[in-house]
C-alpha cells in the first residue's frame, strides 16, 4: 500500500516520524517535497515564506495532486498547531479534497479540528487514527 502523507510544513518533523513508522510497517510512503529541509528550519515565519515561494516555483500543488493520484490513500498529520487541536491547513484541506474526489481513503492522525471547514472535512468521511498507525491502516 502506498500512503501519501499530507500536513502543514510546520509539522514536517512529525511527518518524518510518521513516515519512519510506516516504512517499518512495510508501507510505501510519499512525503511532500522539501519536508526534510523544512524540518531543519528554525522559525515558522521562515517555513511560511519558503513554502509560498516553493509552491509557485515548483508547481507543488499540481505535483502533489499527481502523487495523490498514484497513491492508495492519504494520511494527514494533523497535530496541535496554531492553537488548534488536529489542525488542518489550507493545503492539506485541498489535498483531502483531491483524495476524496479520487475515491482514495483519507486518514487523519488525530481528530477533526474545530475549524470553519469542519463540515466539509466530516463530509469527506476521514478515518481517524487517534495516533494509532499500527492498528488502523
Amino acid at each position: 500500500m502506498k500512503i501519501v502523507i499530507c500536513g502543514s510544513m510546520k509539522l514536517s518533523g512529525e511527518m518524518i516520524e510518521v513516515r519512519d513508522k510506516l516504512l517499518k510497517l512495510g508501507y510505501e510512503v510519499i512525503l511532500p517535497r522539501h519536508t526534510e529541509e523544512y524540518a531543519k528550519m528554525n522559525t515558522s515565519d521562515h517555513v511560511h515564506n519558503e513554502s509560498v515561494k516553493n509552491k509557485v516555483d515548483h508547481d507543488l500543488i499540481r505535483y502533489y495532486y499527481r502523487k495523490i493520484e498514484e497513491g492508495d490513500a492519504i494520511l494527514v498529520v494533523n497535530c496541535f498547531l496554531n492553537g488548534i487541536h488536529g489542525y488542518i491547513g489550507g493545503n492539506s484541506f485541498l489535498e483531502m479534497g483531491f483524495a476524496h474526489v479520487l475515491n482514495k481513503p483519507i486518514y487523519l492522525l488525530h481528530g477533526i479540528p474545530n475549524m470553519i471547514y469542519r463540515d466539509e472535512i466530516e463530509a469527506m468521511e476521514p478515518i481517524i487514527l487517534i495516533n494509532n498507525i499500527l492498528v488502523n491502516i
